[in-house]
């Protein structure tokens, strides 16, 4: 095991261990840089917890900007037969699986705001008779593992035309039932694979993954892909999000 350099201890032993992996998740998502390497690029005191911070801040923001000029809005994530799903399908969330929330079909409407013309609440009715289209993709984890899923619903794009959001607009966000909350761009959010997503293996959704509907983003991390829609906002002004308040890289593309 690699020992920490004396120099770095006394910053490390400062911060409690939620900033320290915070620090870790920071650095692209990759262990690609040490704190030594950050302090020799930058040039940064790494003994003072502030300046790590801001320069850590400044690099997530130099990524976020240099993934979205290398994302290209028209290139396909991969497709894959549906032998290669994955069986069982990996639960995954800020809390455990008993802890799911269970969203009532019957009184569910999806709520719009921001710049949207037509911001009428959608019933689940309403949205299951959107047109719908299937995908087979990859789900790609932070964490390290991916897993392949078949699923269904609305091209995101036609939805958003549907009710007059302004495509010029910046960001999308979402608020979502269990409380989590995310924003993409909105480049990502007409790809054609974007996709508000009703079935998981060709039935419902089940709550463990989501109902009444989640978000599936093929060209991004699993995080970005919020479950248990509540809200979609469209906007001009940074909406932030749950893991990205918290130090993750804001584009996070897959």
């Amino acid at each position: 095991m690699k020992k920490t350099p004396p120099r770095l201890a006394p910053v490390l032993e400062s911060l409690p261990p939620k900033q320290i992996q915070l620090l870790e998740r920071r650095l692209f998502l990759k262990h690609s840089l040490s704190l030594g390497a950050l302090a020799l690029l930058t040039g940064c005191d790494v003994t003072d917890a502030d300046a790590v911070q801001k320069v850590l801040w400044a690099m997530s923001k130099w990524n976020d900007r240099a993934q979205a000029l290398l994302f290209n809005p028209g290139k396909l994530a991969p497709t894959y037969p549906e032998s290669r799903i994955a069986k069982p399908f990996p639960f995954n969330a800020y809390y455990g699986e008993d802890e799911v929330i269970e969203v009532d079909p019957g009184s569910y409407k999806l709520a719009l705001s921001g710049l949207i013309r037509d911001k009428k609440p959608w019933t689940l009715a309403e949205l299951y008779a959107l047109p719908q289209v299937s995908q087979v993709t990859r789900h790609v984890c932070v964490e390290g593992w991916s897993a392949i899923g078949k699923w269904t619903g609305v091209p995101f794009r036609l939805f958003l035309e549907r009710v007059g959001a302004d495509l010029t607009a910046k960001y999308v966000g979402f608020t979502c039932a269990d409380d989590y909350y995310t924003s993409i761009d909105m480049a990502t959010a007409l790809h054609p694979q974007t996709q508000l997503t009703f079935k998981f293996a060709d039935r419902t959704l089940p709550a463990k993954y989501g109902f009444p509907m989640k978000l599936r983003m093929p060209t991004k991390l699993g995080f970005k892909n919020p479950k248990h829609i509540a809200e979609i906002f469209v906007t001009n002004q940074f909406p932030g999000g749950y893991w990205e308040d918290q130090g993750y890289n804001w584009f996070s593309g897959s």
